[in-house]
């Protein structure tokens, strides 16, 4: 019976693993541009405002002060590299891995933001570390950032692509509901 319902998952999730595997040529190049550094908060009490509000909401999901606080600026960062709101980001963990940076997929996708490990060989990363939190953010962002701007704007169709349920609504409206447990 266990295998029977395993099995039966892992077919259910081949079409979202062959979408996943179609390469954008422009989303490989900006995986590869995305890493670089940048500074996010317009000074240290913004930072620490924040991070004590978000260490707060996220304690309960990451039980090490030193990993969340990592966590929470790198997506800080991450968020103002791409032009999006840290909440959203926040969302995307909350919904895809709980916070857990070890998370794998059935289909194999890794980490915080739960990213497809074909894309280090498509830009030619093949020793990132996935697990990693500033490589999983850097990645996760640069690819909601990309599906956002092929969207046309439109955040739940960007939210669809990211998860592969492109054209369905339930994935965007589990990220808006967690994404709210995050916004100032």
């Amino acid at each position: 019976m266990r295998l029977t319902i395993t099995l039966l998952l892992m077919l259910w999730s081949l079409p979202l693993f062959a979408a996943a595997q179609a390469i954008d040529p422009e989303l490989r190049e900006e995986l590869k541009q995305a890493f670089a550094d940048s500074s996010s908060f317009e000074d240290r009490f913004a930072a620490e405002v924040w991070l004590t509000d978000m260490s707060g909401r996220t304690q309960r999901y990451v039980a090490s002060d030193r990993e969340r606080i990592e966590i929470l600026t790198t997506v800080h960062a991450e968020a103002a590299r791409v032009e999006l709101p840290p909440a959203l980001l926040l969302g995307v963990i909350h919904t895809e891995s709980l916070f857990n940076r070890f998370a794998v997929s059935v289909v194999g996708a890794q980490g915080l933001m739960q990213v497809m490990p074909f894309w280090k060989k498509e830009i030619g990363r093949n020793d990132d570390n996935l697990t990693n939190i500033q490589t999983n953010l850097r990645y996760g962002a640069t690819i909601l950032k990309h599906y956002l701007k092929r969207s046309k704007g439109n955040l739940t169709e960007a939210l669809a692509r990211y998860n592969g349920s492109y054209g369905k609504v339930w994935y965007p409206e589990k990220v808006y509901k967690n994404q709210r447990r995050y916004e100032d």
